[in-house]
Parts: C-alpha cells; sequence; structure tokens
C-alpha cells in the first residue's frame, strides 16, 4: 500500500463521515460492467465540484487492494448488490490527482517526471521480484510487473485536463501527451490495464490530443448517457434531503435544479448541501470559482452572443451546436464554442433533443446577473433587472402605465429589428421585465388552463404572494386579452389562489411599438 499504489480508504472514509453524504455507491457497478473489456477506458467530465473527487475515492477504496473496505460499505447499496463481492480489494490501483501534483510543486516544467519516480518507488516496494530500470515510463513500468506476476492495474486519474485549462507551456504539453500515449495508446500496454478512469471539467481536447486518447469513451455534462444519474443529486435524493431538514423543496428546485438529461432532473451537489447545512437558500456553489469565467466569454461578442445571453438571463432558450467547440480555453471561433464551454462549466444547461441551451437555475442566473452589473455592453439590460423588483410590486399594486413602459423598454433590449414583432419576442420581453419574480414565482410558458393554454403563469412559491396569469395580444386590445383569460377559464388550475389572483391582460400595438396593460384582481 502507498500514496499512489494501492491507496488506502481514508478518503472515502472522511467523505462517508461528513453530515450529508448522499449514496451514489452504484456507479460502482456501472463501472464494473467496462472493466477487462473493449470499454475499460473511461472519461467523465463534469462541472467543478460536482463530486468527481468523492467519486474517485469510492471507485479507489472499492478496488485498491491497499484496504480492507467491507466495513465502510457495509450499509451503502452496492453492498446489497450481489455483484459487491466479486471485485472487491482485488485490484492494484493507481491513483493520481494531476491539479494536486501540478499546483502543488515549484518544479511545474518536470512534474509529470516527479510523480511518476514517486510512483516507481512505490512499484519496486510492491514488487520487489520485479527488475524495474531506472529509465522507464510508467507504462513500462507496469507492463514489467504485468508480464512477471500477470497483474493488471486499475489507474484513476483526477482532473486529467489541468493542463489544459492552465495553459502550460507547449514543451510541458507535448510532454503530458507522451505521458498519456504511453499509458493509455500503446496496444502493447493495453493488457495490463484493467480499467482506466479518468476525470475533469473539460472533455478530451480534440485538436491537439484526440488521437492520443480516442480510446476512451466520454461521459460528459452533455450527454452523460448510463452515467447520468451519478453526474449530480437527482430528485428523489434532494427531496429526501429536504424532508430530512425541513426544507422546501420546491425552492431547492428553483434554486439548483437544471442540468436534466435521461429522464433525471440533475442538481448541483455542493450547492445542495451548503443549503441543508446552513438551513438557507443562496449561492455556494458559484463562490468556490470566479465569475471571470463568464465574463471574459460574454465580452466576445460573437455573431451576436450577446442577444442570446439576454434571452436567456430573459428565461428563454438558445439552439447551440455542441459539435464544434475543440473542448480547449482558447479556441473559441463561434458563439457555439462559448456556450458549450459555458455549459460544460456548468453556467448554462443544455438540452440534447432539442439542442439548446440555458441558464440552468435561480443560483446560476444571479451569477450571470453579477457579471453584466459591472459591464458597460450590458449597462440597459442591467437597469430593466434592476427595475424589475419595482416593476412587481407595481403589478401586484394594479399600476397599469408601469407595467405598459417598462414591457416598453424591455421588448425593444432583447430583440432586433426583424423579430420585433413576434410572438416569442414578446414573451421575451415579459421574462427579463419579470426578472426579479424569479424569486418569488416559478414562471410557467404555454401552462395548459381551463379550456387552454396560458400564455405565463406565474406561480408563487413565497407565502403570501398572489398568482398571476399574463395574456397577450398583437394588434388587439389589453381587454381583449383579459376576456379571454376569464373566458377559457384560465384560472380554473390556480383555484387554491382565489381572492389572490391578478389577471394581467397585455397588447402590443406593431405599427406604434408601444403595450398597453390592464390588470384585474380576481375573486371567484
Amino acid at each position: 500500500m502507498g500514496i499512489y499504489l494501492n491507496p488506502k480508504n481514508e478518503n472515502f472514509r472522511t467523505d462517508l463521515s461528513m453530515e450529508i453524504y448522499v449514496d451514489k455507491s452504484m456507479l460502482i457497478k456501472e463501472i464494473s460492467h467496462f472493466m477487462d473489456t473493449g470499454r475499460k477506458y473511461i472519461c467523465v467530465s463534469r462541472p467543478r465540484r460536482f463530486g468527481k473527487t468523492m467519486a474517485g475515492n469510492m471507485l479507489s477504496a472499492y478496488y485498491s487492494r491497499g484496504c480492507d473496505s467491507r466495513e465502510l460499505f457495509k450499509g451503502l447499496k452496492i453492498a446489497q448488490d450481489e455483484c459487491f463481492e466479486s471485485k472487491l480489494n482485488k485490484y492494484n490501483v493507481i491513483k493520481i490527482d494531476i491539479n494536486s501534483e501540478y499546483n502543488n510543486i515549484d518544479d511545474k516544467e518536470n512534474f509529470i517526471s516527479i510523480f511518476t519516480e514517486k510512483i516507481k518507488k512505490e512499484m519496486i516496494k510492491a514488487f520487489p521480484q520485479v527488475e524495474i530500470d531506472d529509465d522507464m515510463s510508467l507504462a513500462q513500468t507496469i507492463l514489467e510487473v504485468y508480464a512477471e506476476t500477470n497483474e493488471t492495474f486499475i489507474l484513476i486519474m483526477d482532473e486529467y485536463d489541468v493542463l489544459v485549462r492552465e495553459q502550460v507551456s507547449e514543451e510541458l504539453f507535448k510532454k503530458y501527451l507522451m505521458f498519456l500515449n504511453g499509458l493509455f495508446k500503446s496496444d502493447t500496454v493495453k493488457p495490463a490495464i484493467s480499467l482506466a478512469y479518468l476525470t475533469g471539467i473539460l472533455p478530451i481536447v480534440r485538436d491537439r490530443i484526440q488521437s492520443k486518447l480516442n480510446v476512451f469513451e466520454e461521459f460528459t455534462i452533455l450527454d452523460a448517457r448510463r452515467l447520468a444519474e451519478f453526474v449530480g443529486f437527482t430528485k428523489e435524493e434532494v427531496q429526501a434531503l429536504c424532508k430530512e431538514y425541513n426544507m422546501n423543496y420546491d425552492e431547492c428546485r428553483h434554486w439548483y435544479d437544471g442540468y436534466s438529461q435521461h429522464g433525471y432532473e440533475i442538481y448541483n451537489p455542493k450547492a445542495v448541501v451548503e443549503a441543508m447545512d446552513t438551513h438557507k437558500y443562496g449561492n455556494f456553489w458559484t463562490k468556490t470559482s470566479s465569475y471571470e469565467a463568464i465574463s471574459d466569454r460574454i465580452k466576445e461578442n460573437f455573431a451576436g452572443s450577446k442577444n442570446d445571453i439576454i434571452k436567456m438571463i430573459a428565461g428563454e432558450r438558445v439552439s447551440v451546436n455542441v459539435g464544434t467547440y475543440l473542448n480547449t480555453m482558447t479556441d473559441f471561433r463561434i458563439k457555439d464554442d462559448i456556450f458549450t464551454y459555458l455549459i460544460h462549466l456548468g453556467y448554462l444547461a443544455y438540452d440534447e433533443e432539442e439542442q439548446e441551451c440555458r441558464i440552468p437555475n435561480e443560483e446560476i442566473r444571479q451569477e450571470w446577473i453579477n457579471t453584466i452589473s459591472v459591464d458597460n455592453e450590458y449597462t440597459v439590460t442591467n437597469e430593466i433587472i434592476k427595475a424589475s423588483r419595482e416593476l412587481l410590486r407595481e403589478t401586484i399594486n394594479g399600476n397599469e402605465e408601469a407595467v405598459a413602459r417598462a414591457l416598453d423598454k424591455s421588448h425593444v433590449h432583447v430583440t432586433s429589428n426583424r423579430s420585433y414583432n413576434n410572438e416569442d419576442a414578446l414573451q421575451s420581453a415579459i421574462y427579463l421585465a419579470y426578472i426579479y419574480a424569479l424569486n418569488k414565482y416559478t414562471i410557467v410558458r404555454e401552462m395548459t388552463a381551463g379550456k387552454g393554454f396560458a400564455d405565463v403563469t406565474f406561480i408563487p412559491f413565497v407565502k403570501d404572494y398572489p398568482a398571476m396569469i399574463i395574456e397577450l395580444k398583437r394588434n388587439k386590445t389589453a381587454e381583449s386579452a383579459l376576456d379571454q383569460i376569464k373566458d377559457r377559464q384560465y384560472f380554473d388550475s390556480l383555484s387554491k389562489y382565489s381572492g389572490n389572483l391578478i389577471f394581467v391582460g397585455i397588447n402590443y400595438d406593431e405599427e406604434e411599438k408601444t403595450h398597453t396593460c390592464k390588470i384585474e384582481r380576481f375573486e371567484k
């Protein structure tokens, strides 16, 4: 047993001792399916603080023959599965945290050879019968042990992409490529490896190391496929935590949900744990990284990305082609590359079926708002956002003129001349003008209600706030919009808010490019 080779299970023991621990142990069963097959090279990428390191600690504790982890897994789901005993602590594991190795050493240009030598020393001690020369690479050392003992290895490499994200020198990057190529590309070494499990924030870089690591099967935040339920916390897991800690689930969902895929609602683990621990909802995950990740990118207004960003802040979705991005920190050629990069970082969420991206939840929306508030290019947007709190108050108070003026301003800002008069543009204007309402309401577009679909419905999750139904018309009257709400009985689905329900009728005049508004409080 050593630091790198066949490590103990102390990291996993520490993870288990946390007050809040969500059982993700069935990941072991999924990963074990890949072992000793043609699909044994796995790369898992997802945003920062989404549990990558904890998953690596768990896999190491389960597979490593440097410890006995039976008692640690007792009570976890995997211990009840028939596969549990088959691979428990039966493999040689080499576990490397590339981020730690790189950032905790002064001689960064030589950090690969330095930690490689440390691993070789542990292997010499563990396999004294094997002759290991000083000039052997790590790949050659693994192969030599396999040839002599017939024992295979599992490689767990955390944050493999740190050298991509740190933008290191070309010489160091080439050394790193040679290191990875030796471990994973060589046909000679392949039989000696039962499993390679890499984690990172970015998927494998496609411009320079595609040929080096194209043996890896990738599970990303774009599409985690069979590993989707292990990307973050699921709906059921968060509901259980909210019940245990007496926290409002709907509000938790509003703050931290939004990374859905393959039927799973995926929540930000770091943020949910902090919310349960502090017993309040707020920005937790975003404090672990700088909003420069956003601000540096939105200043690069590729092909109108600014307009799309405003739409997303207003609650809209934007089409994106995720296939053009080269998975680097520098090669941004079109706005799709920027949006795909921000999806991988967690600042946007991706809908694979619709091929659209959006801001996933309130925590991330607040980070975007913080970013544009200091960017001169978004001065008008920031003014609208700041005014949205007052607009909500004026709407509840029935100030029809204030609502109309606010929509005039936001409508101009979220649309181009070509799209100004379409219905989507009008709804975007509504979303942006009422963005503060997201702190109090779940806003549903085209909600099934009564005898049709209500254009925009505001359902409060904060006590004492009225529910609201907004109906939009073009080139008609605000009164006709109110009549439609009542005639089609859109209020039926909001019957529990009787006495605390507001109807808002809005008409947009295409020729004048102005809005009119009528507001009524409904009492059944």
